[in-house]
């Protein structure tokens, strides 16, 4: 069944990793999706090439969401090139992991410019220039409940955007739904760099089906929030981690 047809989406940071299966998952469903970059223009025109191969329509635009002009320009060459945007999907995001007093300035700034202020630039432009009854999906954590050492940052940046989501859910208006996605741990080359087989296999026992998730299973629920299946859900943060917690 074809959900999405006729429909624009935006994805950020999705020419890899999570935001790519995600990208892969809307356009197989009959999605035109915009693919965002910010550094990485070979991977972002691959998946725009997979894309095409599926039979659908895709382009790459580069985008740095922490900068305001960007994200403008990337809602902007959209509409240009669609007619518009109906769903907005904030993936992007960053993260450095460190005691809370190790943590520097400078990736205090890097977290919340990227993981906080890309989704607040995002929610800015979706209030002026999506279309009416439209979705929007911002990605939080599952570590915003986990407590994980050296996650301090990254779990605070997640959990304010969770609060973004509820309040902008009654303030956008015009139809538009607006949900947070808190994937868990998902087998990713970025999750799964410098952990060790043990703290793997301990998120695995964790699990109510004794693994971690892979990018489809996020994708699959990013899916349905994407969709006018969802329309009646707005202002919730749904947890897709496999009852870790």
């Amino acid at each position: 069944m074809i959900k999405l047809k006729k429909k624009t989406i935006i994805v950020t940071s999705s020419s890899k990793g999570i935001g790519k299966e995600v990208a892969l998952l809307l356009a197989k469903n009959g999605a035109e999706v915009v693919i965002n970059y910010h550094s990485n223009e070979d991977a972002a025109n691959k998946t725009v090439e997979e894309i095409h191969h599926l039979g659908s329509n895709a382009i790459a635009i580069q985008a740095d969401v922490s900068v305001k002009a960007d994200f403008t320009r990337l809602f902007d060459t959209a509409i240009e090139t669609y007619g518009k945007v109906d769903v907005l999907i904030n993936n992007a995001g960053i993260m450095i992991n460190k005691h809370v007093k190790d943590y520097t300035e400078d990736d205090f700034q890097a977290i919340l410019n990227v993981n906080l202020k890309g989704v607040f630039n995002g929610l800015q432009e979706a209030d002026e220039n999506s279309a009416d009854n439209g979705n929007i999906i911002n990605f939080s954590s599952s570590t915003v409940k986990m407590m994980l050492p050296t996650y301090g940052l990254y779990s605070a940046s997640k959990a304010a955007v969770e609060q973004l989501t509820r309040v902008f859910s009654k303030e956008v208006g015009r139809g538009i739904s607006v949900n947070s996605i808190a994937p868990g741990p998902t087998e990713t080359e970025l999750f799964l760099e410098e952990k060790s087989e043990d703290f793997i296999e301990n998120l695995k026992r964790m699990s109510a089906f004794n693994r971690i998730a892979v990018p489809i299973d996020i994708a699959k629920v990013v899916l349905f929030l994407a969709s006018d299946d969802s329309k009646w859900i707005s202002g919730q943060v749904v947890l897709a981690n496999g009852a870790i917690i």
